[in-house]
């Protein structure tokens, strides 16, 4: 599936920018079932806090899902450091926080596709490989060190790096400036409306997939290409490169 595509941005591809939740990692299979059992260990047997908590997420206990309207898919850390503290405010929001970040660290990542032999290819074929995350910048690395391939990347950003939070550019601009490149010469990829919003507003062509729980219809009016996964943009990458050398 390629579909909603539009004209190529008339300047060949050199640096691709990931998201990574429900862009490099399938965001159901990497947190539905971990947020259970981290909603239900902070409330330590009181249903209640735990269906409150859950509320404030958009997850839903009994399935092992998030809503498609949760604050958590694009959100930072600071979306569920609030949520905690408005459900547990004896707890200090350092506290919170040190908590959020030694259990999501140490989640099992679902890979959406080969990641290794797929950043491998990409690198390979020259193209400067970035990340631009609403988690934070510590977690980044140790997910992307679990599967691997942490030494692809050249530039990593998260919401605390210093650069602002998606939807705004900021960590997308400072992608250009870390690898001397134009925002044309750039793609954003991910999974939710703040990913590509972000893209649009660097000035980026923008890329949207379909392993985080946003459906087509709702990334089409923000992405130049909506593919399944990632798997696919080697074929879309040579197919703009190709049009861009035809002009």
């Amino acid at each position: 599936m390629a579909s909603f595509s539009r004209p190529p941005g008339g300047q060949p591809i050199r640096g691709l920018l990931f998201d990574k939740d429900g862009t490099l990692f399938d965001f159901r299979l990497t947190w539905g079932r971990w947020c259970a059992g981290f909603i239900r260990d902070l409330a330590k047997g009181d249903e209640s806090a735990a269906e409150a908590l859950s509320g404030k997420l958009g997850y839903d206990l009994v399935r092992e899902e998030f809503a498609p309207t949760s604050p958590v898919i694009a959100g930072t850390m600071d979306v569920v450091v609030q949520a905690i503290k408005s459900c547990f405010p004896e707890l200090s929001r350092a506290a919170i926080r040190a908590h959020v970040l030694a259990s999501t660290s140490e989640v099992p990542q679902v890979e959406a596709v080969p990641l290794s032999a797929l950043m491998a290819r990409l690198k390979g074929d020259g193209h400067t490989l970035g990340i631009a995350t609403n988690d934070a910048e510590q977690a980044a690395r140790h997910h992307l060190d679990s599967s691997g391939i942490l030494e692809e990347f050249s530039f990593i950003a998260g919401y605390d790096s210093g650069f602002g939070a998606k939807p705004d550019p900021g960590m997308l601009l400072a992608f250009c400036d870390h690898s001397n490149f134009e925002p044309a010469d750039c793609v954003m990829i991910g999974d939710s409306t703040h990913d590509l919003l972000s893209g649009r507003a660097a000035g980026m062509r923008t890329v949207g997939v379909l392993t985080g729980l946003a459906e087509a219809e709702e990334l089409a009016d923000l992405a130049d290409v909506i593919l399944p996964s990632i798997g696919a943009l080697p074929g879309w990458i040579d197919g703009e490169n190709r049009t861009v050398a035809a002009l």
